[in-house]
Formats: structure tokens, C-alpha cells, sequence
């Protein structure tokens, strides 16, 4: 049997259970999970949100992490501007970033979802407009999503991975998490 978390992560928490820099402390992993032997199977920046999968199962963590098996992974994203359908093409085609092509994404926009307010929450200027984007990538480059929307010429703003595969944040707080051990 495998043990498998769902994370719902909140902003500002390390991806990893001990914080090596000196300086303030930051969250990590273990300030929400007292489970030995789960490990991260992936990453999600200290600036983004969301779902995070654990597990004991090496097999299992390469399965969702690795590359080569392009699990689909889906995020909410906040970006800076109003981009229109023909604007987001080069994102849907695939663009070239500084270490090379990226698959093509699915984008659309959607509409302000419903989520918990951010602590920071995302700055707001007046004169700039914004809109929400729901963007699946099946690879997991280095800030992948937030280098794409860059590129397009729509930052990101507020970045919320919602599911990975099959596995979703629905109704997971941020800061809880759900066991979803596997036989």
C-alpha cells in the first residue's frame, strides 16, 4: 500500500521539510504534515499555492514527477493584463524560453475563481488590468507557468496548482491536507 497526501500549500512555505538558509525562519513542510517518510513528489515555488502531492512510494513520486510520463498538471493563475484569445495562441502552440521549447499548453480564461484571500495578497493597481487564466502543462520545468505567461507578455501575478493528474485540492484548506493512501 501507498501512502499518498494531498497538500493544499499556502504561500510563502518551503516545498521541502527543513529550511537550510539562516536568516528568519520560514515555513516548511513540517510546520503542517508530522507523517515520516512522505517525500515531495515534485516541486511548487515558495510563491505559489496549492497542491502538493507526498508519498513513501519511490515508484509512485517519479511517476508524478518525472517528465517523461507528462502527468497534466492544472493551475489557476492570475496574470497582469487582458490578454485575448489570439494572445494566448503562442502559449497553446508552445514558446521557446531560455532553456528551450515548451509543449503545447491548454489555456482559457475563466473567470475570477473562488479562492481563499492571499497573505500578502497580490498587489493591486488600478490602472493595470487583470485576468484569470486555467493553464495544464504536462511537463515541470523550473517556473515553467510563470516563464510562460512572462514570455507571452502577461506576468503572473497569484499561481494556484489545482490538480495533478487525477488528484485535486477541492476542498482541502490551505495549510490541511487529505490522506489518499492507494492499495
Amino acid at each position: 500500500m501507498s501512502r499518498l497526501i494531498l497538500f493544499n500549500k499556502p504561500y510563502g512555505t518551503l516545498c521541502q521539510f527543513t529550511d537550510e538558509r539562516t536568516g528568519p525562519p520560514r515555513p516548511t513542510l513540517a510546520d503542517f504534515i508530522a507523517v515520516p517518510r512522505v517525500y515531495p513528489a515534485g516541486r511548487l515555488d515558495t510563491d505559489s499555492e496549492g497542491l502538493l502531492l507526498l508519498t513513501d512510494d519511490g515508484r509512485l513520486q517519479a511517476r508524478i514527477a518525472d517528465p517523461r510520463f507528462k502527468t497534466p498538471k492544472t493551475y489557476l493563475v492570475q496574470v497582469e493584463g487582458d490578454p485575448q484569445e489570439t494572445d494566448l495562441d503562442p502559449l497553446r502552440r508552445g514558446l521557446r524560453l531560455k532553456d528551450g521549447m515548451t509543449l503545447p499548453a491548454e489555456v482559457k480564461r475563466i473567470a475570477a475563481p473562488d479562492l481563499w484571500p492571499r497573505d500578502p495578497p497580490v498587489r493591486f493597481r488600478q490602472s493595470v488590468p487583470d485576468c484569470w487564466l486555467r493553464i495544464t502543462i504536462r511537463e515541470g520545468r523550473n517556473r515553467q507557468v510563470r516563464r510562460m505567461t512572462a514570455a507571452a507578455g502577461f506576468p503572473t501575478l497569484r499561481l494556484v496548482r489545482w490538480r495533478i493528474g487525477d488528484w485535486t485540492i477541492d476542498d482541502i484548506a490551505p495549510g490541511h491536507w487529505l490522506d489518499a493512501t492507494i492499495d
